[in-house]
């Protein structure tokens, strides 16, 4: 019998309403039942968000510092359960083991910066006009905060958004993504163990079109923090506006690799496999394009064809495996669709481009890692996000032309060139229509302390990570205080 997970609403593990659950299947052997997920209802909703209204405001006023330490806690309850969560990240999201293990880390280095902001949450002071006055600004918490996070990293991200959220002293509610409801117990788990008060962090599993419309509909949420696609993004900050919600959106991307004739090609090359097919292409900053110089073309596309056919997708728990699989069968097939979307267009298939049905993996999602040739900069597989082990492979012929085709989509996430020439890395710098920007170095990754978020259609609202982490769940009081008792002149508005 499998384990029957439970919600986890002001401070307690509860059965859900519907008294339903849904199987939570391990993508690389779909015959493997991990555990079921309770499907909640609005009803489950209101529970939390009466828990969080009754300890929001008492959080709040618990001095800063002090929030700070339980979330210091959270970080070494989570080093000590690191493996824990990192093989039950393989488990049910499919990626290799050692990725998983380099989430987790990644996620810890994260609580360990936020933890910090604890001590850094300044307002500033600022020369007034007026004599005798004193004016300053100072951040208080919005109340309220909706977390609704993808399965691609369901370790990272619902961290990386509750942990500003709460140091902010701002209340936590979290719909995780129904493909990895584990990692989110186990998060709910160790934030209990740290001293969460009851109430700040909660958990809610169900379906995204009914929790999620839920959250962003409900008068009490003040903010919507949420990662996935574009269109859903956009529907999101649409319905919030009405009712006057922070929205903050990480939506789709098309991330392309820029490789000059003067690049180190095998560096690039090595860099775009493990940018386009580790994770599975299942990242939001995956290499999904590669514009190379035509003196370099071929060569480039020889190296990535080898390793498309060198990167074994297998179970995660394999040390052989170098990718796993999709995390489910409708992410496998929308993959596969994008395929025969390629081929269609008169792209090149030059690697890769099937489902892998042999005797170890005929039960799982695996897509062989996928390579297409000679693709217009007009084609859907050069333009819209696919989510999966695909990367197009775009001829250009001058640094103009390269910076005009990766500015031609809509998303603008993260971007790579590889170059030896310092010019060409400013000119890129400058022109190139992305949140981030990497220079000889993958499209993937980002640093606790850095900002984190695109451009275009790819993000709404305040960048996450980083200095800027906090300024989503918080908002600006601006005072002014006359410390001589006397008549307000000067400039009046």
């Amino acid at each position: 019998m499998t384990d029957k997970l439970l919600n986890f609403i002001d401070g307690e593990w509860r059965e859900p309403s519907t008294g339903k659950w849904a199987p939570n299947r391990n993508p690389a052997d779909a015959r493997v039942v991990l555990n079921e997920a309770p499907m909640s209802d609005a009803a489950d909703l209101q529970l939390a968000m009466d828990g969080a209204l009754r300890a929001q405001k008492d959080w709040a006023r618990t001095p800063a510092p002090v929030r700070g330490k339980i979330l210091f806690n959270a970080v070494r309850l989570f080093e000590k359960r690191t493996e824990e969560l990192a093989r039950a990240l393989t488990a049910e999201e499919g990626k290799i083991l050692e990725e998983s293990r380099g989430e987790v880390q990644k996620m810890i280095n994260l609580l360990e910066f936020v933890a910090g902001e604890a001590r850094r949450l300044n307002g500033e002071t600022i020369p007034s006009e007026i004599p005798n006055t004193f004016a300053y600004t100072v951040r208080v918490p919005i109340g309220v905060v909706a977390s609704i996070t993808p399965w691609n990293f369901p370790v990272a991200i619902p961290v990386w958004k509750a942990a500003p959220a709460m140091v902010a002293g701002n209340a936590v509610i979290h719909k995780p993504a129904n493909q990895t409801p584990w990692t989110a117990k186990i998060i709910a788990e160790v934030f209990a163990e740290a001293g969460i008060p009851k109430g700040i962090y909660n958990v809610i599993y169900g379906r995204g079109s009914l929790l999620g419309s839920c959250l962003v509909n409900h008068p009490h949420i003040d903010g919507i923090t949420f990662t996935g696609s574009t269109e859903i993004g956009l529907g999101i900050n649409e319905s919030a506006a009405r009712s006057k919600k922070k929205v903050q959106c990480e939506m789709g991307g098309k991330n392309p690799v820029i490789v000059m004739e003067d690049a180190d090609v095998a560096l690039a090359v090595q860099a775009a496999a493990k940018g386009g097919f580790g994770a599975t292409g299942q990242r939001c900053t995956a290499t999904s394009r590669a514009i190379v110089h035509r003196d370099v073309y071929n060569e480039f596309l020889e190296g990535i064809v080898e390793m498309a056919r060198t990167m074994r997708p297998g179970d995660g728990f394999d040390p052989a495996s170098a990718l796993g699989p999709s995390v489910d069968e409708g992410q496998m097939n929308t993959v596969l669709r994008y395929i025969d979307i390629g081929k269609s267009e008169g792209a090149t298939l030059a690697a890769g481009g099937m489902r892998l049905m042999d005797a170890e993996r005929e039960h799982g999602y695996f897509v062989a890692p996928t390579v297409f040739a000679n693709v217009d900069r007009k084609m859907r597989v050069a333009r819209e996000e696919i989510f999966g082990p695909v990367m197009s492979v775009l001829p250009i012929s001058s640094m103009d032309e390269a910076i005009d085709v990766a500015n031609d989509t809509p998303f603008g996430l993260s971007s790579s060139i590889y170059t030896r020439d310092v010019n060409r890395v400013f000119r890129y710098v400058d022109r190139v229509e992305t949140g981030m920007l990497h220079v000889n170095n993958p499209t993937i990754g980002g640093e606790a302390q850095m900002p984190f978020g695109g451009m275009k259609q790819t993000g709404i609202g305040e960048r996450e990570q980083g200095k800027t982490a906090v300024d989503f769940s918080t908002e600006l009081k601006t005072i002014y205080i006359d410390y001589a008792g006397s008549v307000r002149g000067g400039n009046l508005f």
